[in-house]
């Protein structure tokens, strides 16, 4: 009986480790905020380097309260997420950022975007590989939600769920090839070239920026002039390889398999020893 019951926790040790090792990619999807918001991406993972439009959704959030949704910088806990892409853009038109509120200020009539019901919003959120001057896939830059500017230090409606590139590869080097040898004319005319030497160079670009600071309000409160709130248009060189820091909020997670495994070899030791008994204590 012994035995039976080791073998029985065993096997809910191993049903809770694959929930456990499961778990964690839906929640780099989500992120929860102080008092229970919850912030949704449909895609966190892979970004290509030239940009993607996301879906973000959010929940629970204190209507009473403004937001803006946009795609920053994370600057740590306690700190609010900044430059965001497109700065503080009150009108939306950017695609880098909304704001959400329920009761704005009268020069935000028409402009911001009212609640739903149990304060959430569905939006729709440009992620680039690129902020401004920053580059995303050395620094962590995250779809966060964030009090809008009349309560800028208030840092109660702090949401965040980072994002990753996909690591560019570098196209197939040309292979070189050989010239075939030249064959002996038959006729007497006097050999010609084929080829004749042809110079120029192509154009060069720049990605220009996509940033649209009609009303630009520091993170902080105070009015900037810059634009370090704008976003890239998201263009990168993929000629260049690109290395992702994959940023997780998964932690817990790691230390629940880590538990779990240990308390499995436990049991199996307690197994071992259980049925090393039973053979001893058998009649021979």
């Amino acid at each position: 009986m012994p035995a039976r019951l080791a073998a029985a926790l065993v096997s809910a040790m191993l049903l809770a480790l694959g929930t456990l090792t499961a778990n964690p990619a839906y929640a780099d999807t989500v992120g929860k905020g102080p008092d229970g918001q919850r912030l949704t991406v449909t895609r966190t993972s892979g970004i290509p380097l030239g940009g993607a439009t996301v879906t973000v959704t959010g929940s629970g959030y204190d209507t009473s309260k403004g937001v803006y949704v946009a795609y920053c910088v994370d600057n740590g806990p306690d700190t609010a997420p900044s430059p965001c892409g497109g700065g503080i853009d009150t009108s939306g038109a950017t695609g880098a950022s909304h704001w959400i509120s329920s009761n704005p200020p009268a020069y935000g009539e028409g402009l911001a975007v009212p609640y739903g019901s149990g304060g959430s919003f569905s939006v729709q959120i440009q992620i680039t590989a690129r902020i401004g001057d920053v580059d995303c896939t050395a620094r962590r830059c995250v779809v966060a939600s964030r009090n809008d500017h009349t309560r800028s230090s208030d840092r109660s409606q702090d949401v965040r769920v980072p994002v990753t590139f996909a690591t560019a590869t570098s196209g197939p080097s040309p292979r070189a090839t050989t010239a075939a040898p030249a064959t002996a004319a038959r006729t007497a005319a006097a050999p010609t070239t084929g080829t004749a030497p042809t110079t120029g160079t192509g154009p060069t670009g720049t990605p220009a920026s996509a940033g649209n600071p009609a009303t630009t309000v520091d993170p902080a409160g105070a009015g900037t002039g810059t634009d370090d709130g704008t976003a890239a248009d998201g263009t990168a060189d993929t000629g260049e390889q690109v290395h992702t820091i994959q940023v997780s909020d998964s932690g817990p997670a790691g230390r629940w398999f880590t538990a779990v495994l240990t308390g499995l070899a436990v049991l199996l030791v307690l197994l071992v020893a259980l049925r090393a008994r039973r053979r001893r204590r058998a009649p021979r």
